[in-house]
């Protein structure tokens, strides 16, 4: 029987899809279901008194977010492929870290065109269009897991945490073990976290 993984991401966050790299990994070497659907950053740090460098980088991820709502609602079976080509461009391609809102307008242009995803999609990243969608997208992860979370959030069948929090991403079958790990830990109803310091980010460029 396929697992069931639902996996919130924001594409502007390094974690996410070093995470989500991983998932794709899984897919290869176990039977699992993954739905892909969009949460935010930038929802998730609305109105918190930050430091100005990260709450300008969060201003330039509302434009990717709310694409990603509008497409979820309309296209969800388009938010993967979308998910690949445009957090490859951010992260695999070095493009993120924008600052300001709009920053990553061109880039969402590029990426619908290549997913096959009509160019109108790109007009609800300055707009508060779908921002009602993106907040509920966003809401169910965060009522899924709990408070004082980011991204990713996957949910393994009935149980959802955050993370896991990986700088590298495993393949073949080490992928598949990892992932069996998780699901056995995601069983237990008593198991709530596992934590230490973390000593890099995540290496995921393609250069």
């Amino acid at each position: 029987m396929s697992q069931s993984v639902k996996f919130w991401f924001d594409v502007t966050c390094p974690f996410a899809w070093a995470t989500s790299r991983w998932i794709k990994e899984v897919e290869k070497v176990r039977d699992i279901t993954v739905e892909f659907v969009p949460m935010s950053l930038a929802v998730l740090n609305d109105g918190r008194d930050l430091p100005e460098n990260y709450t300008n980088g969060m201003k330039a991820a509302w434009g990717p977010a709310r694409v990603f709502a509008k497409v979820a609602t309309d296209e969800p079976n388009k938010v993967d492929e979308l998910y690949t080509i445009m957090g490859n461009k951010v992260h695999g391609e070095e493009q993120g870290g924008k600052t300001g809102y709009g920053a990553y307008d061109e880039l969402i242009k590029e990426a619908l065109a290549e997913a096959g995803l009509d160019a109108s999609y790109a007009e609800v990243a300055n707009t508060e269009d779908a921002d009602e969608a993106l907040r509920a997208f966003h809401n169910e992860g965060i009522n899924s897991v709990g408070d004082e979370v980011g991204t990713p959030v996957i949910k393994l069948g009935d149980t959802a945490f955050f993370g896991p929090v990986i700088t590298r991403i495993p393949t073949g079958e080490e992928a598949g073990e990892i992932f069996d790990a998780a699901v056995r830990l995601s069983e237990y109803p008593y198991f709530f976290e596992i934590k230490r310091s973390r000593t890099e980010m995540p290496q995921v460029s393609n250069k």
